[in-house]
């Protein structure tokens, strides 16, 4: 198969100073494309700020002979997710592209998240998601082959403990990413997501141990070892290029791995003459058995 190229593509990632992003960015730019590096510099927590991570990609984009342009923008801040769409168009004279990875953790039990940090997460990964997707949704609409990726995460499954805020956060970015990609159907703009597995700052063995309440050592492993970022990117590439006919898909990435997340409606219950709570209970083996359920997508409502 002929190497997926992005040449003359305009594309913008977001958390693209560090971690997955970063590598998004990179394989973006090897392949052609002509990336803005947006990334507001934030610690892990979703505070302070720094226009260098920023900078750093874009240096190493330019130096590797690509074409970027860093954007020290806050995604959760509209004006500057405005401000992020206006820099590719100003920079490359349009958007093809547009992949939302922007986000931070802070992983605590549900006792000890206060309000402000389930609003800290919401407005970083959801909103932020939103306010870049808005500013872009005119330019990309009307550009042919262009498409949306954005970053969600298994936490969503509710499996990882000390994440309520995060995965709440990530799981409306989830949901937006479904009912979008039915939007976009009516332009031809496809609209997918990946869920990263990855040794990035935020699963380092320290934190793994804090989320997991195990010693670290038991993330220091070759499996571990495995779970580098730039595993991630190869999603990401096939879902931005304008082959690929998905949309309203997750792909969980990571690991050398890549797995399709998908909802399933049972077979259920029918019943023809009411429904009490008793007929449920009754019948909760039949309720839940997945056995021949129906894999719900975007096309169902076409």
């Amino acid at each position: 198969m002929d190497e997926l190229r992005f040449d003359g593509k305009s594309v913008i990632v977001t958390g693209a100073g560090r971690g997955f992003g970063q590598q998004h960015a990179l394989l973006l730019a090897r392949r052609g494309a002509r990336v803005v590096v947006a990334d507001y510099g934030v610690n892990m927590d979703g505070t302070g700020s720094s226009p260098e991570p920023a900078e750093e990609t874009t240096k190493m984009i330019l130096d590797a002979g690509g074409e970027a342009v860093s954007c020290f923008a806050n995604v959760a801040d509209e004006a500057d997710a405005a401000r992020i769409v206006q820099t590719a168009l100003d920079s490359f004279g349009k958007l093809d592209v547009l992949v939302n990875n922007a986000g931070i953790y802070n992983g605590n039990l549900f006792d000890d998240v206060d309000t402000e940090q389930f609003r800290r997460m919401v407005e970083m990964h959801y909103l932020g998601t939103v306010y870049v997707t808005k500013a872009a949704w005119p330019h990309l609409k009307e550009t042919p082959g262009a498409n949306i990726v954005n970053t969600s995460s298994e936490a969503i499954i509710g499996h990882i403990p000390k994440s309520t805020d995060y995965a709440a956060a990530k799981g409306a970015v989830h949901s937006f990413t479904k009912a979008l990609a039915l939007n976009g159907k009516r332009f031809n703009l496809r609209v997918n997501a990946v869920a990263p597995r990855g040794n990035t700052r935020m699963s380092t063995p320290e934190v793994l141990s804090h989320v997991y309440e195990a010693p670290k050592e038991n993330f220091m492993n070759e499996f571990f070892d495995q779970m580098k970022p730039e595993y991630v990117s190869a999603a990401v590439g096939f879902l931005a290029h304008e082959s690929c006919t998905l949309t309203g898909e997750v792909i969980v990435s990571g690991g050398l791995l890549a797995k399709r997340i998908m909802y399933v409606e049972t077979q259920g219950l029918t019943f023809t003459d009411g429904m009490t709570p008793e007929d449920l209970a009754a019948n909760v083996d039949q309720l839940m058995d997945p056995t021949d359920g129906e894999v719900v997508t975007v096309d169902m409502w076409n």
